[in-house]
């Protein structure tokens, strides 16, 4: 990684570190492949059980890059689409990750920084940051980060932030949806590995199969009842007679502890 951005694996928990604090961690081009990689690759190792997402100094990350933003005003329409392209794929790759990831939110999230919130299976917000969807200000929309983030907040919240840019405070992140927890920054690492802890109880293929679940169950909106239920019972009866549901049933069943539990 180069010093845009920092990855560290200690015991099976790997943490990728937004660090361009002195302009908020905002996105640029290198910034957006090199976070794409880093989640392809640890998409891809067996070694990583869960990853943890934050950023240095007072943010977590403000979206775009203002040279980033003037590089993408400059430029034509084809441009600026497969810019767009290679954005979402950044998002798609945080968001479909095999592995657990718990967004440590050490301070302001805007825009694109909370495309990457949604992408989150456990975000976890000191109680100073503040969100906000800002796009609108600038004339632009949220429009890369909007399945994302509506999946995370719903359409009704989507309507008020994304035409307004308001922006809004922790406690308020917590009540739409955005954020899970809300603490000091001084409790911020131990509730981070606290689900931590958490997360490594769970066996690791069936925490990666229950992340395809979640998505597949919200793409049943045009399927009737039987076709939802053939799904769902094809996917536990695969998932039982697995080696690792295997073991868990086998160690539960014998009062054992599985193998992938610390």
């Amino acid at each position: 990684m180069s010093q845009q951005l920092n990855l560290n694996i200690i015991d099976e928990v790997a943490t990728v570190t937004l660090n361009r604090p002195d302009i908020h961690n905002a996105f640029n081009t290198e910034l957006i492949a090199e976070l794409t990689t880093a989640f392809i690759h640890l998409n891809d190792n067996a070694n990583v059980r869960v990853v943890v997402l934050t950023g240095t100094g007072k943010s977590f990350s403000a979206g775009a890059d203002l040279n980033w933003m003037r590089s993408m005003a400059d430029a034509g329409e084809t441009e600026n689409r497969e810019d767009s392209i290679r954005l979402a794929a950044m998002f798609r790759a945080i968001n479909n990750v095999n592995k657990p990831v718990i967004a440590s939110v050490n301070g302001h999230a805007f825009g694109g920084g909370v495309g990457m919130l949604a992408c989150a299976d456990m975000v976890i917000s000191v109680d100073s940051a503040k969100f906000g969807l800002t796009e609108v200000k600038l004339g632009l929309i949220p429009a890369t980060i909007a399945p994302l983030v509506q999946a995370k907040i719903g359409q009704s919240q989507m309507r008020r932030y994304a035409i307004s840019g308001e922006v809004f405070d922790a406690v308020q992140a917590m009540r739409i949806g955005l954020v899970h927890e809300v603490v000091t920054a001084a409790a911020l690492d131990a509730t981070v590995q606290r689900h931590i802890n958490l997360y490594q109880q769970a066996g690791p293929i069936a925490a990666a199969e229950c992340k395809q679940l979640v998505q597949t169950v919200a793409a049943f909106a045009h399927q009737d009842a039987t076709q939802q239920d053939a799904v769902t019972s094809a996917w536990i009866a695969r998932l039982r007679v697995s080696p690792e549901g295997q073991q868990g049933l086998q160690a539960f069943l014998n009062k054992t502890q599985p193998g992938w539990k610390k």
